[in-house]
């Protein structure tokens, strides 16, 4: 009876992290890491664990936003190639930056980017194309080498950068950012990452079935929830969200730094 309530109670996290996630593009380890640490994991375990387990959010999002037919296969496939070998690099590049400074840094960063949009009340709720020019498109590759870099590294919040990302530099409105985010970062960039970390450090495997069909679940969830609702849901979500990361991170930074 106890593995059972266990396994439902995974579910039920996994289920709910990724329904948001998926609606604002990007976060479900804000919710889903710390409770696998708090269950008793090692933060290695838990991570490794949490890796694998987004993946699904990518696998959910897909086979809701695919029937869709609206994405731009050549911006995919230049997504995926500016944003990939920014995650296979990205623990290299981060590790040589003390934690506690990183996680706080970033943490300011990504609140502002919540604040930043919660100011502009306009912005990706239409889509107004730019940056689309080889000067622009080069700008917006390195900054996605730059935010795959940190998806490499990091446990939480990258898919929010890339979200915010599409919509000021590139136009897009909110509900296609999100599109590509949980498509490309949830499946491909997460992919990489899970791999990556896998081959270093095993997860709990028996727990890995509850997180997954709970991710797959909870993202499909939400990115019909998104794809009905529009653009206006989606900011406000991934406003809140970002809040919600930012705090988490510096709160996360000044423990490293207090302690040390």
């Amino acid at each position: 009876m106890d593995l059972i309530a266990e396994h439902l109670g995974l579910f039920i996290l996994s289920l709910f992290a990724n329904g948001l996630s998926a609606m604002a593009g990007g976060g479900a380890g804000l919710l889903q890491l710390p409770v696998l640490l708090f269950l008793g994991l090692s933060f290695s375990t838990a991570l490794a664990t949490h890796k694998i387990a987004s993946v699904a959010l990518g696998i959910g999002a897909t086979l809701r936003h695919w029937r869709e037919g609206k994405l731009d296969y050549r911006f995919c496939g230049y997504i995926l190639a500016c944003g990939l070998p920014g995650v296979v690099l990205g623990a290299d590049i981060i590790l040589s930056i003390p934690e506690g400074w990183t996680l706080f840094c970033l943490g300011i960063l990504t609140s502002g980017l919540g604040l930043y949009s919660f100011r502009k009340k306009t912005l990706g709720i239409e889509a107004e194309p730019r940056n689309r020019d080889r000067r622009g498109m080069i700008i917006g590759g390195l900054v996605l080498l730059l935010i795959g870099a940190l998806n490499g590294s990091l446990t939480s919040g990258t898919g929010l950068f890339v979200t915010l990302w599409l919509v000021r530099w590139f136009g897009l409105d909110y509900k296609t950012a999100v599109t590509y985010v949980l498509i490309l970062v949830g499946l491909f960039w997460n992919s990489t990452g899970a791999l990556t970390v896998a081959l270093q450090q095993p997860p709990r495997w028996d727990w890995l079935p509850a997180l997954l069909a709970g991710a797959t679940l909870g993202s499909y969830l939400g990115a019909h929830l998104a794809i009905k609702q529009g653009s206006k849901l989606v900011k406000r979500a991934f406003e809140t969200l970002t809040v919600m990361v930012g705090i988490k991170l510096i709160g996360d930074g000044l423990q490293i730094l207090t302690s040390v």
